[in-house]
């Protein structure tokens, strides 16, 4: 058996290759928009892609199945529960895909989706026993999945609560491969970073399964729940219907039409490191680091239907990545700018900066210019944990989609936990009409706590 893992790092998703390239036949399970990476794994093991198996109707991200079903002729597998609406067989609890000596069987596991199936994979030609199973988005290592993207949440919760515990049937050395690994909004900031584990070592190790009581699972699952990305539910019926919506290529514009659509009110999204965005920018623009996982869901946030989207990066090979990353989570850029941003800076049209400030510098600044106002644009339940007091609060991609909290005439001083979203905020918020922003980076609240000043915290809002 030949057994792969593909990673799409910026999502934190996983999808998984298996085959029996004696018998010249394999089957992807989840696959990620790109589909390369499959037909290469094929050609160079030498075995067809004869069955494609999708979990449930992912919510993050497009599937591959369109393109690896044209490409390949493979049969797809889904739950009946899932109501797909393109050709496929129904991937009911219990049945199973023979793929040569290797059998992957069903394993009906909702909660994060009604239609949610696990993949228990059989090696026939080793054991008649399961030897690992693909859990999708039910059971991740050190956490499980979110809840409430589908349905109810505390309903969503109850039937991870059963659904986890009949994993736990299947044996301690049982391998787990989830369908995502650390940085995924489709669980919390327990999911690890590691890509697998085994039954046995989530059993013992994973603090939601060590909830015996499902009432006590249920209240620790939805507590603290993160806002859905405003992209998700369009995605998951653009996968049950089975047509993306994916864009064309976007156009290359020289700096001054670039300028021009700028000023008729596009949002300039920049691709380049924070440090390089914070020391030079086009005007406007708002940085996005695509270097760091998540790039194409933050984007998806504070994107606008109702305003084109611009790239901006290092040079054209980042601008076509950020393409592609847009592309697999349903977002539409309509323009680049050609020769990436050297091109402007030796255009000689403006440039803008912000000035920037370690965490022990804030305090400093406050204490020169009490006129600066700080915002945190951490998310609610992080505020509510501990604030510096006096600060504003907006979530990141909240900003300029709600009234500014803060006065435009006044400094603004921006902060999160890292430096990463304060760094898209900074943008957002010079977008929103502050004269003068300061970006808080390295570090955030957490730095300011643990060198000695204050914080305060804020009644939690109810579950």
């Amino acid at each position: 058996m030949l057994f792969r893992q593909v990673l799409h790092p910026d999502l934190g998703c996983a999808s998984y290759v298996i085959a029996d390239t004696a018998a010249g036949v394999g089957a992807v399970v989840d696959p990620k928009w790109s589909i390369g990476e499959y037909l290469d794994l094929s050609r160079e093991h030498g075995f067809r892609i004869a069955h494609v198996i999708e979990t449930h109707n992912h919510a993050d991200h497009f599937s591959g199945r369109p393109g690896l079903v044209e490409a390949t002729g493979a049969t797809c597998w889904i739950s009946p529960l899932a109501d797909a609406a393109y050709p496929h067989q129904p991937f009911a609890d219990g049945a199973e895909v023979p793929v040569g000596s290797v059998r992957l069987r069903a394993l009906h596991t909702p909660g994060h989706r009604p239609e949610h199936t696990a993949v228990v994979v059989i090696d026939g030609a080793r054991s008649g026993a399961p030897c690992a199973v693909l859990t999708g988005d039910s059971l991740f290592v050190n956490d499980v999945a979110r809840p409430d993207l589908a349905v109810e949440k505390r309903d969503g919760a109850r039937g991870l609560f059963r659904s986890t515990r009949r994993l736990l049937e299947l044996g301690d050395g049982v391998e787990v491969f989830p369908g995502h690994t650390g940085g995924s909004l489709c669980g919390s900031a327990r999911m690890s970073e590691t890509t697998s584990s085994t039954i046995g070592y989530e059993r013992a190790s994973n603090p939601m399964l060590a909830l015996s009581d499902e009432d006590r699972f249920v209240e620790e699952l939805v507590t603290g729940l993160p806002p859905q990305p405003p992209n998700f539910s369009a995605i998951a019926e653009a996968n049950r219907v089975g047509r993306p919506l994916r864009s064309g290529g976007a156009i290359a514009l020289d700096p001054a039409r670039l300028q021009e659509r700028a000023d008729a009110g596009a949002l300039i999204v920049d691709g380049r490191s924070a440090a390089e965005h914070d020391a030079a920018h086009v005007p406007g623009s708002v940085g996005v680091d695509v270097a760091h996982n998540g790039f194409g869901t933050k984007v998806a946030w504070i994107a606008d239907p109702d305003r084109q989207l611009l790239l901006v990066g290092a040079d054209e090979e980042q601008q076509r990545r950020m393409h592609e990353l847009l592309g697999s989570v349903g977002v539409a850029a309509d323009g680049m700018l050609a020769g990436g941003f050297a091109a402007w800076a030796d255009s000689g049209l403006a440039l803008e900066s912000f000035a920037v400030v370690d965490v022990a510098g804030l305090a400093d600044l406050l204490e020169r210019r009490p006129e600066v106002q700080v915002l945190d644009v951490r998310d609610d339940d992080e505020w509510e944990g501990g604030h510096i007091p006096g600060s504003l609060h907006v979530p990141y991609h909240d900003v300029g989609r709600v009234p500014a909290p803060f006065d435009p005439g006044r400094p603004v001083a921006v902060i999160c936990s890292t430096g990463r979203r304060s760094a898209t905020a900074a943008g957002l918020v010079r977008r929103d009409g502050a004269l003068e922003v300061i970006h808080v980076t390295p570090g955030g609240v957490d730095t300011w706590e643990k060198l000695g000043h204050p914080v305060e915290q804020s009644a939690a809002a109810p579950a």
